[in-house]
């Protein structure tokens, strides 16, 4: 069981009295037993100062004693020695003959020192009764007495029990005293623990009643300065959690070190990052100081030269990183890692993309050039006349159609608010693909049959959706060949989204490693990149691109048999 602080108090404290207590008994009681024995000794002292004269002037014998022992208590023993041990006179015994050397005797030991007298207390080796003995060196004799050390002689020794009474008053005064004052503190701090308690739990609480004394005082301040201190540990918590819940959340990959280089903190996508620069799979964020492509850093961390602040670029794995390293005050240090790879590719490909619509442009322009050209410079009849200027005005329509398609993918990636979204018959949009390509398509002799029912309606842009299956259908026409059947049909579970294929059975893609680059801009399988097949290279990244405009996602294949199959989903109602 848990005591409180008063209880504790209270114990430590009733040690000091109690210890003075017995301390003191310790120390005054054998004095003063000591002291009694005193009184009692002197006594008997006396008592051989009137013997010896008694005996000098009537005799070592029976005659000198008898005019004496009225003076005495009647169990007085009185005994002579002489300087040899020899016992002379002892009046509690007949025969002297068989009497034993009295030499040795304790107290006549101490009696034959410097001071003369001696005492013992022990049992008679002639009456076999426990007596106190005292022996006094007097001329050349030692006069001895003795009592019998009965309970009247104890009684006469022991301490006085007023003493130790006085003693045990005392003990239990200055107990009670501990204990009031100890309850009396305790209650303060009892009042303090309760206060911290309620608000290291977000309780209400109102400051307790403290005394009005020292104590409470410090109590109020310090319970002033614990609220305080929860309110700002909870600030600095909810900080912190914002701040973790930033660095989990962060597009960087994060890592905190410790300034003797131990890992304190890292997000999820720093350990990512650094199992793609690591040879090896690793959970050691530390790691990263090892490999080869930091060691910069490693420098940097090593001579640091006032500086606080390191950045540098490296590839792994065909990616493309950059690395920070921010030293703070106290020399933790957090190294950040950012995957540029997407950045890198943007920029090949925007300058791919230049080049591919500087590429794209040149043709069409150089051939409605060509032509004007040859009708300006040269008297041409009205036929041939009229034949080129036929041909620059398909090289007009080939370049307002690379116009339009160019326009509408940066539409879609930069102006997406300007598309509204409602409902749509799906067929409704096959059909009207349909109408509109039916002379290419009859000149091709390809049929396109859809399964896709009436009453299944899909939520997006009407003119991107039909975007989406006009460059489907006229990839087909122009690429895939001729006598075909382009199949466009909902497969798979009910739900949304709902997943379409649109096939064809023509030629396909013979080499394989073309199908993942299809969708991208003004990209050709054929070599050298010619336009004798039609389309402006855009027409599948349109269509990637209204797909993903939509919610949803579509790839390529080759279908068993021969021919494309393209999958994608959108988003049903």
């Amino acid at each position: 069981m848990k005591q409180s602080f008063a209880r504790k108090l209270a114990l430590s404290f009733c040690l000091i009295p109690v210890l003075f207590s017995v301390s003191l008994a310790v120390f005054e009681l054998p004095r003063e037993k000591n002291h009694k024995r005193e009184i009692m000794e002197e006594r008997l002292d006396s008592y051989t100062e009137i013997i010896y004269p008694c005996f000098l002037r009537h005799g070592f014998g029976k005659a000198g004693s008898d005019s004496l022992l009225h003076l005495f208590p009647a169990n007085l023993r009185i005994t002579v020695i002489d300087n040899a041990g020899k016992v002379l006179y002892d009046n509690r015994l007949d025969d002297l003959s068989q009497t034993e050397n009295h030499a040795g005797r304790p107290e006549i030991r101490k009696a034959a020192t410097k001071a003369g007298k001696g005492s013992d207390i022990r049992l008679s080796a002639s009456t076999h009764k426990t007596c106190l003995y005292y022996a006094k060196h007097l001329g050349n004799h030692y006069i001895r007495v003795a009592l019998p050390y009965d309970p009247q002689i104890r009684r006469l020794l022991r301490p006085d029990g007023a003493f130790v009474y006085y003693l045990l008053l005392l003990s239990v005064l200055g107990i009670a005293f501990v204990h009031y004052t100890a309850r009396r503190f305790g209650r303060t701090v009892k009042r303090l623990s309760d206060y911290s308690t309620a608000v290291s739990q977000n309780l209400p609480v109102d400051m307790p009643d403290f005394p009005d004394d020292e104590t409470g005082t410090v109590s109020r301040q310090i319970a002033e300065d614990y609220r305080r201190l929860k309110e700002s540990e909870v600030k600095v918590s909810l900080e912190h959690r914002k701040l973790l819940m930033h660095i989990q959340s962060s597009a960087e990959g994060i890592c905190f070190f410790t300034p003797d280089r131990k890992v304190a903190f890292y997000n999820g996508l720093f350990l990512q990052y650094l199992n793609v620069i690591c040879d090896h799979v690793t959970v050691d964020s530390s790691a990263i100081l090892n490999e080869a492509v930091f060691s910069d850093v490693l420098a940097f961390l090593d001579e640091r030269n006032g500086r606080d602040y390191f950045e540098t670029s490296f590839s792994k794995q065909g990616k493309f990183f950059t690395g920070r390293v921010n030293v703070f005050e106290d020399r933790n240090f957090e190294i950040v890692l950012n995957d540029n790879t997407r950045q890198e590719q943007n920029k090949r490909l925007k300058r791919e993309l230049t080049g591919n619509i500087a590429h794209e442009l040149r043709t069409p322009v150089t051939g409605i050039r060509g032509y004007l050209e040859t009708i300006l410079d040269n008297k041409l009849d009205r036929e041939k006349e009229r034949e080129f200027v036929a041909k620059a005005y398909e090289q007009i329509i080939t370049l307002s159609e690379l116009i339009r398609d160019m326009t509408l993918l940066s539409k879609i990636s930069e102006s997406p608010g300007a598309f509204r979204f409602k409902q749509i018959a799906l067929q409704d949009i096959i059909d009207k693909v349909k109408s509109d390509l039916d002379e290419a398509l009859r000149a091709k002799n390809i049929t396109v049959r859809s399964a896709i029912p009436r009453d299944l309606f899909v939520w997006g842009n009407e003119s991107l959706l039909y975007s989406v299956f006009r460059n489907l259908t006229d990839n087909v026409i122009n690429h895939a060949g001729e006598n075909l059947t382009v199949e466009i049909s909902r497969y798979g579970r009910e739900g949304n989204p709902a997943y379409f294929s649109f096939a064809d059975n023509g030629a396909g893609v013979k080499n394989e490693k073309h199908l993942a680059r299809l969708f991208e801009r003004f990209y050709r399988i054929e070599e050298g990149r010619t336009r004798d097949t039609g389309g402006s290279g855009l027409g599948l990244s349109i269509v990637k691109n209204g797909i993903a405009f939509h919610g949803g996602s579509i790839s390529v294949k080759n279908r068993h048999g021969g021919g494309l199959e393209f999958l994608f989903t959108l988003p049903v109602e």
